[in-house]
């Protein structure tokens, strides 16, 4: 989760680009930063700083640092306290270290070194790393056989970037669970966590795969792979350099990108629907055109897109579909008949539980799917069959524009699934397809009349402690979404429920101080959900109703409501997504939380 970013140039002072790149990875990881080069004499030189990223600009500005090579880093903390002291770059007199994910035999190892007298600076598990690699160059190894030796001694995940003292033209790197790449400059190579840091200096770039490493100069790059062995790995292009990183306009990254939905779901569309015909074309799913059962994993948002793509695979397809969360499925043993089909959801195709599900699957015998947003990933390389979201990069820790165009895409195979199985003619499945094309222009309408969300955020969710969100069939997953959306950048405590469950516990929750929101599209299963809400409302609850204008007419007792287009079912929790994201982002800005990076939360998860 934290970011990585380590350059070595022969014409230009790095440490600008350094801090650039690290601009570009501050989603990964806040809790501090810092920055390493060496200087005339070969010697390290460190910058580090408490705090977001401005605390290390402002450092800089006041002690500048300069150097053709060099480390940056953003930590996300697991082990050690967010502070100067804990903040990577780590060093020694012979190396300098960044880190991302958790070296989980760590104590196990400072514990012996402890013993041989060495003194350690920081409470972090990645000390001991450069700790480790500096006694085998004491012992007189070079760098490069020095991190050779020390890699197998690690236990866990990790993506490492060494510098060496002495050395102004090496930077080595490793990646083991969490991803790295390399950039291909003029007259120069970078490390970095994702594209999106390479991006700005280099188009061309390569992705290590599991327990590569790689040594690199100013001239190029050797890869080995897990064995030692030297390897060649393919070099892409990416469009990262191209891409508009910046807000445009809008206060928060996360509003530019609830904005962006849009121009996201129709770009996701346009390469599956053909407008003309209203046929979907996806990848040729041998395997799962013949599955008896599919298997979704995923986590948090993703994982809620993925309940939402049962509710329409198996409506539409009549295809079994199990969902489940990535951090406990492997742990509960799954019984996973050989020869099925397993789809994993992920925005940053780099999700370590979700990963690590996947690889699971893999060893039992399962087709393996996926659908993430870069295609580029961990889990897209590792999978048979990737369905690519279309969202571009995504830099507000709550996911937005990549949690509908998920849902896009599973509704697109919903419907590929059930024409195939016999459960839908061509007709309706073109139907449902042109209504699908509908969502974009929908989408636009709701957030040019948000204003009223705007109030009712103010007025109703920012001062509580506490809120409900209820819904039915599809939408009880945007329910439990927007309670998530709630709670991760407002802070204020919310739960999702079932809407018939209120009655199982609760609706002891409801007072006049707790703000329900309903989530109610008028469907086959309005006339319950009404039922649930004057519950609700007999009990004194402040009840806010997201629907349309016929499902209003039939409630009254409300404090509020958000009123909807009249949409087709099967693409009302796509729509739907839109006003619980606004609710959540205007409470947020009224509470005057940092919207855009939420205290403890970090974009993307590469750790267990």
């Amino acid at each position: 989760m934290c970011g990585i970013i380590g350059i070595v140039s022969e014409h230009r002072d790095i440490v600008p680009d350094l801090v650039r790149g690290l601009k570009l990875l501050e989603y990964r990881g806040y809790d501090s930063a810092g920055v390493a080069t060496l200087d005339g004499d070969g010697g390290i030189l460190r910058r580090r700083a408490q705090g977001k990223l401005a605390a290390l600009v402002q450092r800089l500005e006041n002690e500048p640092l300069s150097g053709r090579i060099g480390l940056g880093h953003t930590r996300w903390a697991t082990h050690g306290v967010p502070n100067e002291t804990n903040a990577h770059p780590h060093a020694t007199r012979e190396a300098a270290v960044i880190h991302n994910g958790i070296i989980e035999n760590f104590q196990e190892l400072k514990t012996k070194l402890l013993e041989e007298g060495l003194v350690f600076e920081t409470q972090t598990d990645s000390e001991v790393v450069v700790q480790l690699v500096s006694a085998k160059i004491r012992e007189g190894l070079a760098p490069a056989e020095a991190v050779r030796r020390v890699l197998p001694l690690l236990e866990g995940a990790f993506a490492l970037v060494f510098m060496f003292s002495g050395h102004p033209d090496l930077l080595i790197g490793a990646r083991r669970g969490s991803p790295l790449a390399l950039g291909y400059g003029e007259g120069e190579m970078l490390f970095g966590s994702d594209a999106l840091a390479i991006g700005p200096f280099s188009s061309r770039l390569t992705y290590l795969e599991e327990g590569d490493w790689a040594v690199i100069s100013r001239k190029g790059a050797v890869i080995y792979d897990q064995y030692n062995h030297e390897a060649e790995r393919p070099v892409s292009v990416s469009s990262a350099a191209s891409m508009n990183l910046g807000k445009g306009g809008y206060r928060h990254f996360m509003l530019k990108e609830i904005h962006e939905q849009p121009q996201v779901i129709g770009d996701t569309l346009n390469t599956m629907v053909n407008p003309v015909t209203g046929n979907i074309a996806l990848p040729n799913l041998p395997e799962l055109k013949r599955a008896v059962r599919l298997t979704i994993v995923a986590c948090g948002t993703s994982y809620y897109a993925a309940m939402i793509g049962k509710y329409w695979i198996e409506k539409k397809a009549r295809l079994p579909v199990e969902v489940e969360v990535a951090s406990e499925f492997r742990y509960r043993d799954p019984v996973l008949p050989p020869g099925q089909v397993a789809l994993f959801i992920s925005q940053s195709g780099e999700t370590a539980d979700t990963l690590a599900a996947l690889r699971h699957c893999r060893r039992n015998g399962q087709g393996i799917m996926s659908i993430v947003n870069v295609q580029e990933s961990t889990i897209a390389r590792e999978s048979d069959v990737t369905l690519p979201t279309v969202a571009g990069p995504e830099f507000g820790v709550a996911s937005t524009k990549a949690f509908t165009a998920q849902l896009t895409l599973l509704a697109a195979l919903a419907l590929v699934l059930a024409g195939h199985r016999g459960h839908l003619d061509s007709a309706e499945e073109i139907r449902l397809a042109r209504t699908l094309m509908e969502a974009p222009a929908l989408a636009a309408e709701i957030l040019a009349g948000s204003r009223h969300l705007e109030h009712l955020a103010r007025e109703f969710l920012a001062p509580a402690r506490d809120a409900l969100f209820l819904g039915r069939g599809a939408s009880y997953p945007i329910a439990l979404e927007g309670a998530l959306k709630l709670k991760e950048i407002s802070y204020i405590h919310a739960e999702g429920y079932a809407a018939g469950e209120i009655k199982h516990g609760p609706i002891a929750l409801v007072d006049e101080n707790v703000p329900v929101i309903v989530v109610a599209p008028s469907d086959e299963l309005f006339a319950k959900t009404a039922s649930n809400l004057a519950e609700v409302n007999a009990r004194g609850g402040r009840t806010i109703f997201i629907g349309d204008s016929e499902g209003l007419r039939r409630l009254s007792g409300l404090a509020g409501h958000v009123l909807m287009p009249r949409v087709d079912p099967f693409i009302a929790p796509l729509i739907y997504a839109l006003p619980v994201q606004l609710l959540a982002y205007y409470a947020a800005v009224a509470k005057g939380t940092d919207v855009d990076q939420p205290r403890n939360l970090a974009k993307s998860v590469t750790v267990e």
